[in-house]
């Protein structure tokens, strides 16, 4: 017997899709505007869990430019028929408007670890497909997406019949469900003689939940549990909140299983902050006297500490399964990956060369290289040299949400002291400097400005606790802060009033909004994150 603590995948890692082939059990998750896409974890006991890959090639063309935050892939659903290993997930265009213009994709492939298929479009009625297998045909069930002015953008839960090899759709679709509360996400699973849809009910944020429904036959009619599976949304005090979009898993002992996104806010005088976006955690699950699903510690809220009765694996003992790539996991970056055209690992061995591109709100060609934050305590820390020789050229480390969440302490060029801001670096001499930035939606701030000098690599860090940041650079052995402490809890799923969905991640970037040219090296990026 072990004990799984959860979260068991920590810091942004939403809408889990758990399944188990023979002795293993893989996780895939969201991954939105960031890449490596669609990353899946794999674990022998449920308990401790590792990298295992992601789904290259899933955004179509190689690239999701242009995508806004918060848009990209969401939620895909992993599967496995006996013989192939299915994803299906949706490309979102557009976040904050009633038509989503988003694509529905299929690949497939071998192994979990690739090669994938090429993606193929698929019937997009709406985002959060998944895909359901019985006896040698394929089921594509979505979300139905009302667009119209006065309809309802959570309009049903359908479920379409596909040809196995065009993937083309073979007749009219099945209206499965529709219920006045929101409902998504659906996953099917089929048990004692039933159908059961298990949903995500009621948005993604401290109200979300799940809820099943069940059918003797597949095509419906479903009939709704009057009671949900899981929520935290009744008591706020729970550790772990926003419990919902999950997903069944048997054992091969014939144990029961719940992955399920949640959430560990911070306490703050805003309200509650959750600046780890949300992540994957596991519940034990019983089928009642009726045959329905129920949590098997009684209720519905979410525990923290889960026994489970299956061999225990250290997660050292597991067998690696990524390649020695210095730009892989965890590494991240947005909204394509990581190029020898702007990431340089050749030229100055034991350095990272990157050359600046697009500015921290871009959309497009971000030279950013990150990594997530998996507890409320980090320090991230790196070596940077660059002689940046104007005021659209810099290099630092940032503490990053999205486009209107982020931190960066940079090394850049200012005029001269007594001089004012005024665009001319080309008239006369000017100084280096570490620019203190903080940018949330009322726009981008200077929250402070230190000379430095430039002609020896400088360290800069940032030290995280709850939702204080601060940040520091040393030199010659001596730690010097910069600037005042600043709120982290604008880095959250929760601020702004506007949909996000991700969380925060802490890394190195450069910019050059001119030539495109300036470079800087980045040495011993270290981020350690400690929990309470």
């Amino acid at each position: 017997m072990t004990v799984l603590h959860n979260p068991v995948i920590r810091g942004f890692a939403p809408d889990p899709s758990l399944i188990r082939v023979d002795d293993w059990y893989y996780v895939a998750t969201s991954s939105f505007e960031w890449f490596p896409t669609i990353p899946i974890h794999r674990s022998h006991d449920l308990a401790h869990w590792e990298y295992a890959g992601h789904v290259e090639g899933a955004a179509p063309g190689g690239t999701l430019a242009g995508v806004p935050d918060s848009g990209g892939i969401w939620a895909p659903s992993l599967s496995w028929d006996g013989e192939l290993f299915w994803m299906v997930y949706s490309v979102v265009r557009s976040v904050g408007t009633p038509y989503f213009d988003q694509d529905t994709y299929v690949t497939t492939a071998t192994d979990v670890t690739g090669p994938w298929s090429p993606p193929r479009r698929v019937a997009s009625h709406g985002f959060d497909p998944a895909l359901f297998h019985e006896e040698g045909r394929l089921w594509l069930l979505n979300l139905q997406n009302d667009h119209r002015p006065g309809g309802h953008r959570f309009a049903g839960i359908v479920l379409t019949e596909l040809d196995r090899d065009t993937l083309a759709p073979l007749g009219d679709s099945h209206l499965l469900l529709q219920h006045e509360q929101l409902i998504e996400g659906p996953k099917l699973t089929a048990h004692g003689g039933w159908y059961h849809l298990v949903l995500a009910e009621g948005g993604t944020g401290f109200e979300h939940g799940v809820r099943t429904a069940r059918s003797r036959t597949l095509t419906g009619p479903y009939e709704l549990d009057e009671h949900p599976l899981l929520t935290s949304r009744d008591d706020i005090e729970l550790p772990l909140q926003k419990a919902g979009h999950a997903e069944l898993v048997q054992t091969p002992h014939g144990e029961w299983f719940l992955s399920h996104l949640t959430a560990r806010p911070l306490d703050t005088v805003n309200g509650p902050r959750c600046t780890l976006g949300r992540e994957t955690a596991i519940q034990a699950v019983i089928w009642d006297a009726e045959g329905r699903p129920r949590l098997r510690q009684g209720g519905w809220h979410p525990e923290v500490q889960v026994p489970v009765d299956v061999p225990v694996v250290s997660f050292e003992a597991l067998r690696p399964s990524s390649a020695n790539d210095p730009l892989g996991w965890p590494w991240s970056t947005l909204r394509e990956p990581p190029d020898p055209s702007w990431t340089d690992l050749v030229s100055r061995p034991g350095w990272i060369r990157m050359r600046g591109r697009h500015g921290p709100e871009s959309r497009w060609a971000q030279s950013l290289l990150a990594q997530r934050l998996t507890e409320h305590r980090a320090t991230a820390r790196v070596t940077v040299q660059a002689t940046p020789f104007t005021f659209t050229q810099a290099a630092g480390l940032i503490l990053r949400y999205d486009a209107e969440a982020y931190l960066s302490l940079d090394l850049t060029w200012a005029e001269p002291a007594a001089e004012p801001q005024r665009g001319q670096q080309w008239q006369g001499a000017g100084r280096t400097v570490l620019s203190l930035v903080e940018r949330d939606e009322k726009g981008a701030r200077q929250a402070a400005i230190v000379d430095v000098d430039a002609s020896v690599p400088i360290t800069l860090g940032v030290t995280v606790d709850g939702v204080e940041a601060r940040f520091w650079y040393v030199r010659d052995g001596v730690r010097t802060a910069v600037g005042p402490p600043l709120d982290t809890g604008r880095l959250s799923d929760d601020h702004g009033g506007r949909l996000r969905f991700t969380g925060t991640l802490a890394g190195i970037h450069v910019r050059d909004l001119v030539d495109a040219c300036f470079t800087a090296d980045f040495r011993d990026f270290q981020l350690t994150c400690t929990s309470a």
